[in-house]
């Protein structure tokens, strides 16, 4: 059977250590199966327009014309912010980065422009797989294409951040929106992310801190956490995305309301309940 429930999903953002303000923004419209990550370009007052546009077109267009492609909502996008800093809203030269996921049904699909990414997290019997599904928008993921340097040599690149298209840029009538499509397996979710999260974490961290976690919030929360701890040195967005053949457990909405305290949520739901029954045998001994 194909569900058609609404899929359970986990959503954090931080402006980071280094920033007062935050340029990302996100979009969640569970009841249409989209979700979205921008990542905003251009300094205050301009960086988080550009980026608001986008979620704001890309919600607009979705809501008034549900049959409009998902590549087709990014590049209207593209054209809004462009449309703004013309009139004279947040700034000339402001952009953004997107990656946005829509679900139907079994099926997934991923768009992207930028360097904003996407993960697939397949939990397994032997621990779990993650894989990249987007393919950076930047000069040195041009690099590596043509052979020019390693993966090794990415990583620390001094020109790492700098990306070859962008929504709102002035010199594009059009942007390039890249698109990988999918179909859900059990045990599986999908990690949409800003940079901030992707430059503070290498893969091997990110899959550990997916494979120790038992939810989609613990997942995002410790994510976040993991980022801050690494330096936070940009604004950090994320969310994560269930199949929607994940099997959900008899207690999960019990569970959203224990506290984070040791990761793991059995331990975390004995010291709670301890703590609880302590207060409740304060308070009796002392109405009593």
């Amino acid at each position: 059977m194909i569900p058609t429930r609404p899929l359970n999903f986990s959503a954090v953002t931080h402006p980071g250590l280094a920033r007062d303000n935050n340029e990302d923004c996100y979009l969640s419209l569970p009841e249409y199966g989209i979700w979205l990550v921008a990542d905003g370009m251009g300094g205050h007052e301009a960086g988080e327009v550009a980026s608001a546009i986008v979620r704001d077109t890309v919600k607009e267009t979705r809501e008034k014309h549900a049959s409009t492609s998902l590549s087709d909502s990014i590049q209207a996008s593209h054209r809004a912010v462009l449309e703004a800093a013309a009139r004279g809203v947040g700034a000339l030269g402001m952009g953004s980065t997107v990656v946005a996921l829509y679900s139907h049904h079994n099926e997934y699909e991923v768009a992207w422009v930028g360097d904003s990414r996407a993960y697939l997290w397949t939990n397994t019997a032997d621990g779990g797989r993650l894989e990249q599904l987007t393919t950076d928008h930047s000069y040195v993921q041009m690099l590596l294409d043509s052979g020019a340097i390693t993966a090794e040599e990415l990583e620390n690149h001094p020109e790492k951040n700098i990306i070859t298209q962008c929504i709102g840029s002035q010199e594009l009538a059009d942007v390039r929106v890249d698109m990988v499509h999918g179909q859900w397996q059990r045990n599986q979710w999908i990690l949409l992310c800003s940079d901030g999260l992707s430059d503070e974490l290498d893969d091997k961290a990110i899959a550990q801190v997916l494979c120790d976690a038992k939810d989609t919030e613990t997942a995002a929360d410790q994510l976040l956490h993991a980022a801050l701890t690494n330096g936070g040195h940009d604004n950090i967005t994320l969310q994560i995305i269930e199949s929607p053949f994940t099997r959900r457990h008899p207690l999960a909405p019990i569970w959203q309301w224990i506290p984070y305290l040791t990761g793991r949520r059995r331990w975390d739901a004995l010291i709670y309940g301890a703590a609880v029954v302590s207060l409740l045998v304060l308070l009796y001994s002392i109405v009593k």
